[in-house]
């Protein structure tokens, strides 16, 4: 019998055992949507915790600070040369070091993003709020992923960019005093607890307004207060995407070029005080570089090479790695469910297929009579099964595709952006083991029908 006459004859006796057939497909479908559906819950979830990682731990990055040495006194040089404070500081953070790490292969670039402090801000109509200085250049925050909402960089000294959170909170004296007297007299008032946080989130608008920084010396019996000249803001950045304004509002930052860090530092010095209001490194070197690198495949090559100049670099890879060792366990545990079912499966095609050998051994005399061979007959019900496999397999795809668009509905808003999807891949995956299922679990049949003794067989029917 040739291939096509094997599986013509399987199909037919597929198409006629209807009730076989049925419970065969159910019981592998089954099995072959819970396997497709568990990995691609998998995905799903550690494609969205991913996501939101990268939100605010960055893959492509590489955080880059100054190295172990031997350190000089007060981190200066005890001479007027350059070479011999590199020579006891190897580990410094330099503009040279600065200019190598920007021309190494794959870093798309190399920029300081120096912690300053924490300074008070103050508007013109008399708001003041909290924000976290960071000294930068500012024509290079598009370079990472920071995006305008209004504006832009401005290289003139005294003009100022503000993340999204930064003009978020801003209150007037007089009223931030009256909710800090509520709160205190009546820290369970939840009226007043709401007022309190919707104040928080409340936008101010300062695109192309001034605003001073406000600095208290306390070091003395009364304390004093100095004000800055204005800074202009010439852009406001957008916020970041999936957070919503009460988280923005703890991250407020002022983005300020070096120069107008040097300037804000002179003017906001009280007298007979040592301690800076900024906190900046010595002209000429950096606290932190931030390099950004063209691929994360890369990540760890370009790593090594700043760490050979004697300077410390670290990456956000470890979160990675976490979560895909966490859903590779996930992963493993669902495969290891929707293999159990498809042997539960198996156990069954395999007494269905043993009962369909016992009722059709006229049938098998018959063929082995006309002159078909073991090889033929284990064929044919080996096709048969490996049938069942393929139609239980397209129902179980069918069946996960429905699956997951009632988790999406059960998700709904409450999933803040989770959406389950099945990913192309994982198809094959299942339908390979409903078929191999179908296919192992057909074997004994098949051998046990192609021993039957063709001539008893007649005679008994």
């Amino acid at each position: 019998m040739k291939i096509r006459d094997i599986s013509r004859m399987a199909w037919e006796q597929v198409k006629r055992r209807k009730v076989v057939t049925g419970l065969c497909m159910t019981g592998i479908s089954i099995g072959c949507a819970a396997i497709i559906v568990a990995l691609s819950v998998g995905q799903s979830a550690q494609v969205y915790v991913t996501e939101q990682v990268n939100q605010s731990f960055k893959m492509d990055e590489i955080m880059v600070s100054p190295g172990g040495g031997i350190p000089s006194n007060g981190g200066k040089s005890a001479t007027a040369s350059g070479d011999a404070n590199e020579n006891l500081d190897p580990g410094k953070l330099t503009k040279q070091k600065l200019e190598i790490i920007q021309g190494l292969n794959h870093v798309k670039a190399a920029s300081p993003f120096q912690e300053a402090g924490y300074l008070q801000v103050m508007t013109m109509d008399n708001k003041i709020g909290d924000a976290r200085v960071i000294v930068a250049d500012l024509q290079m925050l598009t370079a990472y992923d920071h995006k305008f909402k209004q504006g832009g960089a401005n290289d003139q000294v005294g003009s100022i960019v503000l993340n999204y959170g930064a003009t978020l909170g801003l209150i007037d004296l007089e009223t931030r005093q009256k909710l800090y007297d509520k709160m205190g007299s009546d820290p369970f008032n939840q009226d007043v607890q709401d007022q309190y946080r919707q104040l928080s989130i409340q936008p101010s608008e300062l695109y192309r307004k001034q605003i001073q920084i406000q600095a208290q010396d306390y070091s003395t019996t009364t304390p004093t207060t100095k004000l800055s000249s204005p800074l202009q803001v010439s852009g406001i950045l957008a916020g970041p995407k999936g957070v919503d304004d009460m988280q923005a509002s703890y991250d407020k930052i002022i983005y300020m070029s070096p120069e107008t860090a040097v300037q804000l530092q002179k003017e906001l010095v009280f007298d007979n005080s040592t301690t800076s209001v900024l906190n900046l490194p010595e002209e000429g070197s950096y606290s932190s570089v931030t390099v950004k690198v063209d691929d994360v495949a890369y990540i760890k090559q370009v790593e090594q090479m700043i760490q050979k100049l004697s300077l410390n670099a670290s990456d956000n890879l470890y979160q990675q790695d976490m979560l895909k060792e966490q859903f590779d366990m996930i992963k493993m545990a669902a495969l290891g469910i929707g293999v159990f079912i498809l042997i539960i499966a198996s156990i069954s095609i395999i007494v269905a297929m043993t009962m369909s050998t016992h009722q059709r051994r006229r049938q098998i005399g018959i063929m082995k009579v006309l002159g078909a061979n073991m090889g033929q007959i284990r064929n044919m019900f080996i096709t048969e099964a490996a049938l069942l496999g393929l139609l239980g397999g397209l129902l179980g795809v069918l069946f996960s595709y429905l699956i997951v668009m009632v988790l999406n509905k059960l998700v709904g808003s409450a999933g803040q952006g989770l959406n389950f999807f099945i990913p192309l891949m994982n198809l094959p995956v299942g339908m390979s083991f409903a078929i191999m299922t179908g296919v192992l679990s057909g074997i004994y049949p098949a051998i046990s029908a192609s021993r039957t003794d063709a001539l008893t067989a007649i005679k008994r029917d």
